[in-house]
């Protein structure tokens, strides 16, 4: 689906390794928070009505889009929204976050989860695909994603966000098949919810592991995790649309990573973009990493971190700049916007 845009669209064309003209930039969570646009939404809608009226996320999704000029846009969502066909009861309560009211903690539970045909049941993310591919109109790529099978247990186990993954952890140690049974019905779900976005017109997909490197170690990813994010990966594959493997906190085990899948690698902003080359090796790109609060630092600051970045990714092509986790909500504007001019600027033919 997006081969036909990659000979002009940088961003496709970093996901592949290929050289470009400058290197293309977009950031985690570059639509939300810290735009008034978004937040004047916030006031009337709730993030679930926000995500469940295509419209609503499509306005979402192009905001930064507008205001910035970032090279890929990201589908406006949030990685738990597949759980809720599954029969998973889940609120965002305020100033708590995620909070699943019937969490799973035995293979009854695991049971009681019920299959899941995205292109139904989670019919409305994909026509807020169809209608930003429309409104993006060629001009910038769109990116689908999904939490990663780890990432998602660990919010069905624990009931929410944990410090210590200590429920998770136990189910995979003590309950090896009842761990097996949802961490396999996840990543068929998971699998099935990107397929059906690239369906839609997604051009690239990110996997989202948002936990695994805070939790796990290089034994236990190896073991208990790995074998499910490889799955996925091996079907996306075979749609021929670049994929993306991000996960906090990993620099210990990033050829696992690799293993497990995906054209391009995230790095979060503790991993010298240089050092984790070294570490993947050859036949992935990589992206990120600045530190999220470079971006609350003075106009020369932000520029040398920026020229930091640029320089330790210049050795080879194959590099999307992004910041090492999600933006902050509380971020200047005025420095996203000069981020983005920076990165343009300061990449020119480096790449």
């Amino acid at each position: 689906m997006s081969g036909n845009d990659e000979p002009t669209l940088p961003f496709l064309r970093a996901c592949r390794g290929l050289l470009v003209d400058y290197t293309p930039i977009w950031f985690m969570r570059q639509a939300g928070r810290y735009m008034a646009e978004y937040r004047a939404i916030r006031q009337k809608y709730t993030l679930l009505q926000i995500c469940a009226q295509p419209e609503l996320a499509t306005e979402v999704t192009l905001q930064p889009i507008r205001a910035f000029g970032f090279d890929a846009a990201i589908l406006f969502a949030d990685i738990l929204l597949p759980l809720i066909p599954m029969g998973i009861d889940l609120e965002f309560a305020a100033g708590e976050g995620p909070v699943i009211h019937n969490p799973v903690r035995s293979l009854a539970d695991v049971d009681r989860l019920r299959p899941v045909e995205p292109r139904d049941s989670l019919a409305h993310v994909m026509e807020a695909v169809r209608l930003v591919r429309r409104a993006l109109d060629g001009k910038t790529p769109l990116i689908g994603f999904a939490g990663a099978p780890f990432t998602l247990a660990s919010y069905v186990i624990e009931g929410g966000p944990s410090k210590n993954y200590l429920k998770t952890k136990r189910m995979m140690v003590e309950q090896p098949d009842t761990w097996d049974r949802l961490m396999a019905a996840l990543a068929e779900l998971v699998s099935d919810y990107l397929i059906a976005q690239i369906e839609a017109g997604a051009q690239a997909v990110q996997l989202f592991d948002s936990w695994a490197g805070t939790a796990l170690g290089p034994v236990d990813y190896r073991e208990h995790v790995l074998p499910y994010s490889k799955r996925i990966f091996e079907r996306i594959r075979l749609t021929g649309v670049p994929a993306i493997h991000f996960s906090v906190g990993a620099s210990t085990y990033l050829p696992l990573l690799k293993e497990a899948g995906g054209d391009v690698i995230g790095l979060d902003w503790r991993t010298p973009i240089d050092w984790g080359r070294a570490q993947l090796g050859d036949g992935v790109a990589v992206q990120g990493n600045l530190d999220p609060a470079a971006l609350f630092y003075p106009r020369q600051e932000l520029k040398k971190r920026i020229c930091a970045v640029l320089e330790q990714a210049s050795s080879q092509p194959g590099h999307i700049f992004n910041l090492g986790h999600g933006i902050l909500p509380e971020t200047p504007v005025d420095n996203v916007r000069a981020a983005v001019e920076m990165v343009h600027e300061h990449s020119q033919r480096r790449s």
